[in-house]
């Protein structure tokens, strides 16, 4: 019987070889990747199976984020809403990605449309109306976003329960891919807010967050705008904000002084 068990010394060099074997193949894959980081598009190109936001496909659509509508929100901060759709302007500025926006009666008391967007959209196309409450019912915002031959839409706006809700859902059943941005989108109340979001989620519309889509749209920090976009990280999050800054200082000390 013990001639049949392998010796100890035997058993020893079986482990220690294929040990040997795994590290070598892990350092291999980490040498491969170290050596070759992947950059944003080649991210982009294999994802065959388009789980995630393609920039290359992509319009922004920001919609009635206006200041006398902006006094009507109940269900998040104003200040934390106008942050929000400031960033999908920023972050659409540093990914060349189309923002058409638009407004819901600027001359009267829904009042003009927040011009942080078109400053940091510099490129963004603004449509007027005339006097419809979605924006999918004027021609004119429909041509501007065929033109862009893209089929993702990435939409917020004020409120959510009408002025996204209704495109939102027009351009779904048109064929189009749509997402909407809760926390860059405001509502009178938390229940037109939450009912907004089961009538979105059951028609197929994909309800996202302000970090989903820029996060998503990054995709990786092997990028030459890797710090633009660390910058969004602290607008969104200021305690995250805190916490670089905290951690650059502990660097700082961390360098030899200068003699």
């Amino acid at each position: 019987m013990n001639s049949l068990r392998p010796s100890k010394t035997f058993s020893s060099l079986v482990v220690l070889t294929l040990l040997t074997a795994g590290v070598f193949l892990i350092q291999s894959g980490g040498d491969r990747a170290y050596a070759q980081p992947p950059l944003a598009a080649d991210l982009v190109k294999a994802d065959t199976g388009k789980v995630l936001i393609d920039p290359a496909d992509t319009v922004i659509l920001l919609l009635d984020h206006q200041s006398g509508l902006f006094q009507t929100v109940k269900d998040i901060s104003v200040a934390e809403l106008r942050t929000n759709t400031i960033i999908l302007a920023k972050v659409a500025n540093l990914m060349k990605i189309p923002v058409i926006t638009t407004a819901s009666v600027p001359t009267g008391p829904n009042g003009p449309l927040m011009p942080e967007i078109h400053q940091n959209a510099p490129d963004a196309i603004y449509v007027p109306r005339t006097g419809e409450i979605s924006a999918w019912d004027n021609k004119q915002f429909v041509e501007a976003v065929r033109k862009t031959g893209r089929k993702t839409l990435i939409i917020a706006g004020v409120w959510t329960s009408v002025c996204v809700a209704f495109p939102a859902l027009q351009a779904k059943a048109e064929g189009y891919k749509v997402y909407t941005v809760m926390d860059a989108s405001g509502d009178p109340s938390e229940m037109a807010s939450r009912t907004t979001l089961a009538r979105l989620t059951q028609a197929g519309v994909v309800p996202v967050s302000t970090n989903a889509v820029f996060c998503e749209l990054q995709r990786t920090w092997n990028r030459p705008d890797a710090a633009a976009f660390g910058a969004l990280y602290g607008a969104y999050a200021p305690n995250y904000q805190a916490v670089m800054e905290s951690y650059q200082k502990a660097q700082e000390a961390l360098k030899p002084e200068k003699k």
